[in-house]
């Protein structure tokens, strides 16, 4: 906290600006084991939270900054066949689009949260990769499939999902992040084979 006459902080000097009445204040942020940077300056009335007080304003970025804090969901994959798949043949991948719905508490203001899957990059284990807007669906669709090449190998195929954040801040309107955040998905182990041609009589 700083007003006229007091405070060693170059920003200080902002507080001139201030009505009579209210006083400047810097808002600083760290995150856990880092140091801390100022965030802001401000004119607010009387001490912080206390009557007269202006709520700070709560920028996208302080909301980015929380959000990336947090433990977003993980997508698992569903594979078909199971495991072990055939060379040259589809296999046949989908997912369940996870959820994200949390409340958090941002300079003192209840803020509620909310992440929706836009997009998904499926990795197939072997080098190749796709994207889609959907989580595709489990055989006889085909929205996401991919065949391998080589037998005897065993892959780590995984699907990363892409979230899109909207917020509201204490009941407000609902507002959406210009960045969206992607978390890794889980591997899954798929092993692939060749399926040997017999002659029978």
């Amino acid at each position: 906290m700083c007003s006229p006459g007091s405070g060693s902080d170059a920003t200080c000097s902002l507080a001139y600006a201030c009505p009579p009445e209210q006083t400047m204040w810097n808002l600083y942020s760290r995150p856990p084991g880092g140091t801390w940077t100022i965030v802001r300056s401000e004119c607010r009335g009387g001490q912080p939270g206390g009557a007269g007080s202006v709520a700070p304003v709560i920028t996208p970025g302080d909301v980015l900054r929380e959000v990336r804090r947090l433990p977003l969901p993980k997508a698992s994959l569903s594979i078909q066949p199971a495991d072990r798949t055939l060379v040259n043949l589809d296999t046949v991948f989908s997912t369940v689009p996870p959820a994200f719905d949390r409340t958090v508490t941002i300079l003192g203001q209840r803020v509620h949260v909310t992440g929706t899957a836009s997009r998904y990059t499926w990795h197939f284990g072997d080098g190749a990769t796709t994207a889609t807007t959907g989580p595709g669906r489990p055989y006889p669709a085909l929205d996401v499939t991919h065949r391998y090449a080589k037998a005897d190998r065993t892959h780590r195929p995984r699907v990363d999902v892409t979230f899109t954040i909207s917020y509201a801040v204490s009941g407000g309107p609902t507002q959406t992040l210009g960045q969206t955040i992607t978390t890794d998905g889980v591997p899954a182990a798929l092993t692939t084979h060749e399926a040997v041609p017999v002659l029978i009589d």
